[in-house]
Order: structure tokens, then sequence, then C-alpha cells
């Protein structure tokens, strides 16, 4: 039996968990737009074509829902019909969600299930604790005490309904540590979510972020990006690829290729508060297959990979290394990966090159 198993800890209740996964604007905000199938209770039309790993939009009727433990739906899939559960188990930290697909009828390539359990682990560890933190920052509503006072935060308020007794005052004490805890998740919320509209539009000052699919893909400037220096070998920890692949050395960490046949581009295509997703694509212009190719991208200073979709890469400490599928000749290979960057201005890596050359922008 072929099947996809994806198990992440969150740091959230299950309650909230359950209504990211249930409410279908929320899930178009971390996983893709989800319809209501008219006149049928229960089925839902899940906006899959074109994703990694999908084929086609998928038809899914829900058969289970124990809120907030399990949810199952029954899929098909142009054919191809699988069962999907989500478990929710509350833990000391939060909750552990489990996403489980199994194949029932039809077939289901190696490759194809690799880039479909890739596109879910991305989604379950970047962009829905993204969605999650920006949930529980909603709640916290600076709000509601005296106008008047906008310098007090509403500390008695948020932990119960009456008032503190006479002749205690720990207001103060309540306050700061609330404020402190308020800006720690204003910070962690900021770090992966996309960027907030221009408040100049007159929209609401909290609006839910913007779809990905919806993102305004950022370019590079024509310019191609600047080649800095990388760390050493010791700077920092290496990440294994999801596939085990041969490993290249400091000293020949991008394997250059004939002159006039490999060249690479880059372009970031979509971006979040303190986030971004790149793409590169290895054009071969000559008349064979490139069976070996190399693309190694320097983030920024505290920048991680996240995950990525089409290559296998290792990072040591700020440089990573992308190596992929053979190019043929005349055709291109295509990759992307997502990266969580400390800084909200950073939109793009510090370097792209392929062998010596510099990624050019599309």
């Amino acid at each position: 039996m072929i099947e996809i198993d994806t198990a992440v800890d969150l740091t959230h209740p299950a309650d909230l968990v359950w209504r990211a996964l249930t409410d279908r604007e929320l899930v178009a905000r971390w996983f893709t737009e989800v319809e209501a199938v008219a006149g049928a209770r229960g089925r839902l039309l899940v906006c899959t074509a074109g994703l990694a790993g999908f084929d086609a939009a998928v038809d899914a009727e829900v058969t289970e829902r124990r809120e907030p433990e399990l949810l199952a739906l029954r899929c098909d899939e142009a054919g191809r019909r699988t069962r999907l559960t989500c478990t929710l188990t509350s833990t000391t930290e939060g909750c552990r969600l489990v996403v489980r697909e199994v194949l029932e009828h039809g077939t289901w390539p190696a490759d194809q299930r690799d880039r479909r359990e890739q596109y879910y682990d991305q989604a379950l560890t970047g962009r829905l604790p993204a969605i999650l933190d920006w949930l529980a920052f909603q709640q916290v509503d600076l709000r509601r005490g005296d106008p008047a006072v906008t310098a007090q935060l509403p500390v008695t308020e948020l932990i119960d309904d009456e008032p503190a007794p006479a002749g205690r005052s720990r207001g103060p004490l309540l306050i700061a540590v609330l404020a402190g805890a308020v800006l720690a998740a204003g910070l962690a919320v900021w770090a992966v979510l996309p960027a907030e509209p221009d408040p100049a539009a007159g929209t609401d000052p909290a609006p839910l972020p913007a779809p990905t699919a919806a993102t305004a893909t950022t370019r590079l400037p024509r310019a191609a990006l600047p080649v800095r220096p990388k760390p050493s070998a010791g700077s920092g920890s290496a990440r294994p690829s999801r596939t085990p692949t041969a490993k290249p050395s400091g000293a020949t960490a991008s394997l250059p290729p004939a002159a006039g046949v490999l060249t690479a581009r880059y372009a970031t295509v979509s971006t979040r508060i303190f986030g971004y997703t790149g793409e590169v694509v290895v054009d071969n212009a000559g008349s064979a297959a490139a069976n070996d190719w190399s693309v190694v991208v320097t983030l920024s200073e505290g920048g991680t990979i996240a995950g990525a979709s089409g290559a296998d890469w290792r990072q040591d400490g700020q440089t990573v290394t992308f190596t992929g599928a053979p190019v043929p000749a005349g055709g291109s290979e295509t990759f992307t990966f997502d990266v969580r960057d400390g800084d909200p201005l950073t939109k793009a890596p510090e370097s792209c090159t392929l062998g010596a050359a510099p990624c050019a922008a599309p």
C-alpha cells in the first residue's frame, strides 16, 4: 500500500489548528483554494491542479469529522482514489498534527509521490505555522481598555473579568509581562507571513494574509546577482537532502558546466515577511544532455532552507548547494526552494551561481 505520512509538532492548541484545517478561507492561505460543491453536503473541490505532485483538482468528500481530533476525506483525483486523514493529538507544547494519504485505487509514480509529500511538508512546516501565529496574535485585543489610556494594556480583562482586590496593585508587573509577550508574538508572526497591504488603501488594519498563489512575483534586477565569497566549511551545520546523494567536498562545491552549454536563471516567485520562495531554471543550450550540474545559492546571514522541490540540497552555513536530474539537450530543469530569513527586507539570496557564472534574471 502506497501512502504519504507527514507529521508536525505545533505550538498551538488543537482547537486553533482545527480552525485552520476546516475554515476554507484559511486553508486557501496555507494549502490551496477549496470550493464547496453546490447541492452536495460534505463535498469539496480542492484546487490542486498545477501544484507539485498533483495532476488535477481533487473531488473530496468528508467521511468522518470529530472536532478537534480527526478529519477524514475520500478523494478522487482524475480517477486516482485516496483516503486522506488529519489527526490532532494534544501535547504539552500544543498539539501534534499527522496528515496521512493512502492510495486505494490507481497508480502513483514514485517521483510524483515524492513531490506531493514535499508539498505537504512545506505547507505543514512553513505556511500553516505562520497562519496559526497570525490567528493567535489576532486574539490579543489591544483596544479593549479605556480609549483615553492608550499606553495601558487591558491586563485584568485578558486574565479574568473580576477586578483586583482593593489595595493590591498588580497592573504594572502584569502589563510589563504581557507587553513582552505581545511583542515576541508579533515578531514571530512577522517572520513568515506575506507582506501587509498599504494602510493608505483604507483596508482593515489587520487583514488576513493574502493567499500564496495570489502573491505578486518579485523579480531580481536585470543585473546578475552579486557573487559573495562563501563561508568556511565549519561555519554552519549541514542539512541533508531528502534523497541521499553524493555530497561535493568544500573544494568542489560547484561543478562548472561546459562553456556555452548550461546557464541558470533565478527569480523570487513569492514573498512573506521574514521569508520568500526562490525559483531557479537551469537551461541546456548544448547538443547533449548535461548529467552533472550544481547551483550554489548564498543566503543572507541567518537564512535557512525550509524545503525544496525539484532538486536535492545541502546547506552549510549560508551556502546551499542544489543538484538535480540531468538536463536534456535544448531543455531545462526547474527547482524551487523556501527560505526562512531573519531580515524582513530580504527577498532574495545574496548570490546564485552555476559553476563560475552568476545566475541571470529571467
